[in-house]
């Protein structure tokens, strides 16, 4: 992509309020992780996702999910392994939001804050880029 493009991309989604679309990508796919995990959708999690055993007393919310390896390249870009990392990143009042209405509005603050702290911190710009 050339760098003439980028600047008039992030200039048209800035006049139009708009978010990147690899962002509203992350965004749909943490909400329809956290739709079936909570058992919103008609899908059972289990044979989607592994729930990581917490044995060790670990930092977190308690839905961690566990990230399968893969050999194959093409599988990375599976839903089910793309949104692990993201998932696993959230903060506990996130993820334990008990309706879906409440999980999107905590997601936005939480998506909004990175963007605020990476934004006047390019130290943590690189280690936040994940969850955006």
């Amino acid at each position: 992509m050339s760098q003439g493009f980028q600047e008039h991309y992030t200039v048209r989604l800035k006049l139009l309020n708009l978010t990147t679309l690899e962002r509203r990508r992350k965004r749909g796919d943490l909400i329809e992780t956290y739709k079936i995990i909570t058992g919103n959708e008609d899908i059972e999690s289990e044979s989607l996702f592994t729930v990581a055993d917490n044995v060790y007393g670990l930092r977190g919310h308690q839905p961690r999910l566990y990230k399968q390896p893969c050999r194959l390249n093409l599988r990375k870009n599976f839903f089910t392994q793309r949104v692990v990392n993201d998932w696993n990143g959230l903060p506990s009042y996130v993820v334990e939001a008990p309706p879906v209405s409440a999980f999107k509005n905590r997601l936005d603050e939480f998506l909004q804050d990175m963007d605020a702290r990476t934004s006047h911190n390019p130290r943590v710009c690189r280690v936040v880029k994940v969850m955006i």
